[in-house]
């Protein structure tokens, strides 16, 4: 093997016929780009784009796109590329390469040759505790809230949610509540219960620093989700951070787990504890609160399920004793009101762009909306590839970014994501996404990126990833293109941008929704927050 160069990804797709570029983009990016760049670089601007927009990772692993890539490659390239890979000078590279198997590191090393960065699997820490050793107060309303909470925690039925608009500090008052448990139960576990990677993280780091203020001892912060082991032995005293869907794993595979976990267990908090009645879920939390003397304690800004089912949220209610704190704020009727005029929250202007993407609703449309807590997942992908539609998109990013230096956009797939980024990227917007799909590498870059001080205005948009766990307070603007009818993500996703001045935030932000005219969307956050009070204070 040799130590050659390669050729650029990008170099490949400038040589590539314009139909092979076209053809990788599909029609509706490719008249979305027609639309908005006309000229003569108009097939510049299709190869930039595609550079950006199509995953070389996506070609690479399919057999028949990668023989078309392969193709495209000059001949001493592939001779090249063919020397790298072992072959023989005695076979012919396209014969050699046509009869490799493609393993997972041929693959890689076909990424490497084009130029690409490959990220591997992070190293996982020896540990994954850390010791936590004694900055950390809370505002009036956040000590209020607490304090009701702890009395229903200790008496009773020993359950309540602690009702908190996003950006107001559920996790801090949280913290001060756990760290509390700790100082007056030694030795103890108290588990803290989420579901995402920027949660659960979140989670950790946030009892490091709580503890390090408020703790009157050593104690363990056993972080649990992904490859991490789930050992329990070593553990008698402090928190663990533990995931839902490793909790379930671990369950799975060793059917004791859940039980001796739950029987050192004395506090459990849930973090979005909306989620607790599903099924996986609740077997979770049942298992831990099984002891005599345990306590629930969930956190969320939205204490329901749905939009207008009422059912299905008294489940909830119901699961936790209808047991809630909500935060309340002298002479006002609406919290978020009095927090927003206070300079907790940031004075929200709600706007929606109606997009005619001309995707009418068939009566099987309809029926699916009706039976749906969402927006099903093909009218989302017809919207995702609706022209009309993605022009109303850019154009409401490109007006943004005149005015705000860090612009949130939540795309409807990860492929709709890719694909406005790369665009934004062509128009000279520093743009970068996170999806699922992210390596942990690039996630942390682009979010550490978006939170730095840098003066250049960004956008950082997602699919699925940033609506919860992700704190950005500078941040001051949303753009939400993906329709939906759960009030409970579109308050997550505004959540994103609303934290305050005297929470580090800013003064105002701008939300903006791209909506389709025939489906159904939301606009006040301060009557999301009160929406599910009748489900909680009647019985």
């Amino acid at each position: 093997m040799t130590g050659s160069p390669g050729i650029a990804f990008a170099s490949v797709l400038n040589s590539a016929p314009l139909s092979y570029v076209r053809g990788l983009l599909g029609e509706h990016a490719c008249d979305l780009l027609d639309l908005l760049h006309k000229g003569n670089d108009a097939d510049e601007t299709l190869r930039k784009v595609a550079a950006s927009a199509v995953s070389p990772e996506r070609l690479i692993n399919d057999p028949e796109e990668r023989t078309q890539l392969l193709q495209l490659l000059p001949d001493d390239k592939r001779a090249e590329l063919a020397d790298r890979l072992g072959g023989s000078h005695s076979t012919k590279p396209d014969v050699f390469l046509a009869a490799l198997t493609w393993t997972t590191e041929q693959r890689r090393a076909l990424l490497g040759f084009l130029g690409l960065v490959v990220d591997r699997a992070p190293e996982l820490p020896v540990s994954f505790r850390s010791v936590s050793t004694p900055q950390y107060g809370m505002f009036p309303h956040q000590r209020l809230a607490a304090g009701r909470a702890q009395r229903m925690l200790y008496a009773g039925e020993r359950k309540v949610v602690l009702h908190l608009p996003t950006g107001v500090g559920k996790t801090r008052t949280a913290m001060n509540l756990i760290s509390d448990h700790l100082r007056r139960h030694e030795p103890t576990v108290v588990v803290w219960l989420a579901r995402g990677r920027e949660l659960l993280e979140q989670g950790a780091v946030e009892f490091e620093q709580a503890w390090a203020s408020l703790g009157n001892r050593e104690v363990t912060v056993a972080r649990m989700w992904g490859d991490a082991p789930t050992d329990l032995d070593a553990i008698k005293d402090g928190l663990i951070v533990l995931g839902l869907d490793k909790a379930t794993a671990a369950a799975n595979a060793d059917p004791t787990f859940l039980d001796r976990l739950g029987v050192r267990t004395t506090l459990t908090t849930f973090d979005e504890a909306h989620q607790a009645i599903a099924p996986t879920y609740r077997r979770v939390v049942e298992a831990l609160t099984l002891r005599s003397d345990s306590s629930l304690l969930g956190l969320t800004a939205t204490p329901g399920r749905t939009w207008a089912d009422i059912v299905e949220d008294e489940k909830l209610s119901d699961f936790f004793a209808r047991q809630k704190v909500m935060l309340e704020i002298e002479g006002y009727d609406n919290p978020v009101t009095a927090l927003i005029e206070q300079g907790y929250l940031a004075r929200p202007d709600f706007r929606t762009v109606a997009a005619d993407s001309g995707t009418l609703l068939s009566a099987r449309d309809q029926q699916d909306l009706a039976a749906s807590f969402d927006i099903p997942d093909a009218l989302m992908a017809r919207l995702a590839d609706n022209v009309q539609w993605n022009l109303q998109v850019v154009r409401t990013v490109l007006d943004l970014a005149e005015r705000h230096r860090r612009i949130l956009l939540f795309a409807a797939s990860v492929e709709h994501s890719r694909l406005l980024v790369a665009i934004l990227s062509v128009f000279g917007l520093d743009a970068d996404q996170v999806t699922a799909e992210s390596s942990p590498r690039h996630r942390d870059r682009a979010i550490a990126r978006f939170k730095g001080p840098g003066t250049r205005p960004m956008v950082l948009s997602n699919f699925g990833v940033l609506t919860t766990g992700f704190d950005a307070p500078a941040a001051s603007a949303a753009v939400i293109a993906r329709p939906t009818r759960s009030l409970v993500l579109y308050s997550q996703m505004v959540g994103r941008v609303i934290r305050g001045p005297k929470a580090g935030g800013t003064p105002t932000c701008d939300i903006v929704t791209v909506i389709d005219p025939e489906l159904p969307g939301f606009g006040d956050v301060a009557e999301a927050f009160t929406n599910w009070e009748d489900v909680w204070n009647t019985r």
